[in-house]
């Protein structure tokens, strides 16, 4: 029988006071996906038959560039809200679990920027 308190048996075990905060990005990300892919799915469908001069022209408007250039970086958040919440609950080994996460922090951040920059290089016609 050990003579320790309850608050001394969870202490360190209990809740870090993150995870709501974490809990409503990846909601509001989502909902922000909906949107954004509604536009893009309506959008694209609309120039099926096009060609890339078409559809650079299209991204040409600052409208359009804005919410297609919001839609990857949402995209790439989301997925990096996702995949730290699988890592962190799966991956047991300290060691491991810290370099997976570097590496997802390292892909988000460059598949992001890479995708807004594509965007960006279409849209100001480059």
């Amino acid at each position: 029988m050990a003579l320790r308190s309850d608050l001394g048996k969870v202490r360190g075990l209990g809740s870090a006071k993150s995870g709501t905060h974490h809990f409503v990005l990846q909601r509001l990300t989502a909902i922000a996906l909906v949107l954004f892919i509604t536009f893009m799915m309506a959008s694209l469908l609309s120039h099926v038959a096009s060609d890339y001069g078409t559809v650079a022209a299209w991204l040409h408007q600052p409208l359009v560039a804005l919410v297609v250039g919001l839609f990857v970086l949402t995209a790439f958040f989301h997925l990096k809200l996702g995949l730290q919440v699988v890592i962190e609950d799966y991956v047991h080994t300290t060691a491991t679990k810290i370099m997976s996460l570097v590496a997802l922090n390292f892909f988000a951040v460059l598949g992001g920027g890479f995708g807004l920059l594509c965007v960006l290089k279409i849209a100001l016609g480059s």
